[in-house]
């Protein structure tokens, strides 16, 4: 912390009136089911993104990333999308948010620390929107409620930079608690905590550094035809809904749609069964159950979604050959792409003794396909918060 201080005083002369941290996130599964009302199992991890901001006497904002080395600046009363501005574009969209609202702040100087940078994928840009709504609340505006600050983000989102506003990025970002995970339910906007018990288990977050490339626009998925499609298909069953299993009634309701786009609907039907069974494994402690379900789906989004590449695939594999006894039905680890997709990321969950091995297949990784990645040891931790509060 005594770093960041360093750096704000380094670039603005003043010390900072407030800390707060964000944490890094990943999503477990489900992560492309939010636009059929499905829900998604997500972990925020301690991989912080952290702000200092001190108060101005005008309307001015300057932005300083230290890892970057980059300095944005803007106005408060008329902030504007800057395509140049990249990462400064999150906060931006923010301020101009609570200006919208009515929720005027003050001129800002502001500089952002984090070792992630938000190319990776692990949720960096939306901890940059979030850390910044709770901190002009907390500056400006302590009033706000999490529901108003829900709405100030949607509406930086949808407004400012002409996004989608994910909701399972922002509950876990704002809600999550140590040790736990947060299941969003797309239908209702609503989120609750999910305990993680596998303390024999190391979670080790993985940039495969493959570049995307998109190979096919999952907009095709996401139509409002194929949404309709899929709420045919919804039952309810023991106080809640799944999909139908019934192969008749199945392909009776997709007998319209073309073999790609049947595939994949197919697969967002898997993938909430998943998103079930990975959680109610975590609420029993059977860590076989969440494993099945994470390995399923990850051949899922390979092989019927068609969003993994040979670099991700190659390093799932191996993560599941570490120990000989284990299978499919009772696996002792498991692994799968996450995020977009298309290549970067992966997540494996392995017993603690085993992560010397996973570093060694990192290093044949790097021989065989030539990209040099990025791994992290990680753990469920807190969300958004108040590292330090300085009186002037």
């Amino acid at each position: 912390m005594e770093q960041l201080i360093d750096a704000h005083l380094a670039e603005y002369e003043t010390r900072p009136d407030i800390i707060l941290e964000a944490p890094g996130r990943f999503h477990l599964v489900g992560d492309h089911s939010w636009y059929f009302k499905d829900k998604t199992l997500s972990m925020a991890v301690n991989l912080p993104v952290r702000i200092a901001i001190s108060v101005r006497d005008d309307g001015l904002v300057k932005f300083y990333f230290h890892q970057l080395k980059e300095r944005k600046k803007a106005n408060v009363s008329s902030m504007k999308f800057r395509k140049e501005d990249r990462w400064a574009n999150a906060i931006k969209a923010i301020i101009y948010s609570y200006e919208e609202f009515g929720l005027h702040c003050k001129g800002m100087n502001i500089t952002i620390w984090s070792e992630i940078l938000p190319t990776t994928g692990f949720g960096i840009t939306t901890a940059l929107k979030t850390v910044s709504a709770v901190a002009m609340k907390e500056l400006f505006h302590p009033e706000c409620d999490d529901s108003k600050i829900l709405k100030i983000i949607e509406l930086g989102n949808r407004q400012f930079l002409g996004t989608g506003n994910f909701i399972a990025d922002i509950y876990t970002d704002l809600f999550s608690k140590e040790g736990h995970c947060v299941l969003t339910d797309h239908a209702k906007s609503s989120y609750s905590l999910v305990p993680f018990p596998f303390d024999d288990y190391a979670i080790i977050l993985t940039d495969a550094r493959v570049p995307r490339i998109t190979v096919w626009n999952e907009d095709l998925v996401r139509t409002p035809e194929n949404f309709l499609l899929l709420a045919e298909l919804k039952v309810r069953k023991n106080g809640h809904w799944v999909y139908e299993e019934s192969e008749i009634e199945i392909n009776d309701i997709l007998s319209g749609v073309n073999e790609d786009t049947r595939r994949r609907l197919l697969c967002i039907m898997k993938e909430h069964k998943n998103v079930l069974d990975a959680a109610e494994g975590l609420n029993s402690g059977n860590f076989q159950l969440f494993a099945r379900a994470i390995n399923r789906s990850h051949e899922a989004m390979r092989d019927m979604f068609n969003i993994s590449c040979p670099e991700i695939d190659w390093l799932v594999k191996r993560v599941l050959e570490f120990d000989p006894s284990s299978s499919a039905r009772n696996p002792t680890s498991c692994s799968r792409i996450t995020g977009k997709g298309f290549g970067r990321c992966s997540y494996s969950i392995i017993k603690k003794s085993d992560v010397e091995t996973y570093v060694q297949r990192l290093s044949e990784y790097e021989r065989i396909f030539g990209f040099h990645p990025a791994y992290y040891e990680v753990k469920p931790c807190d969300g958004v918060h108040v590292v330090e509060s300085f009186s002037k």
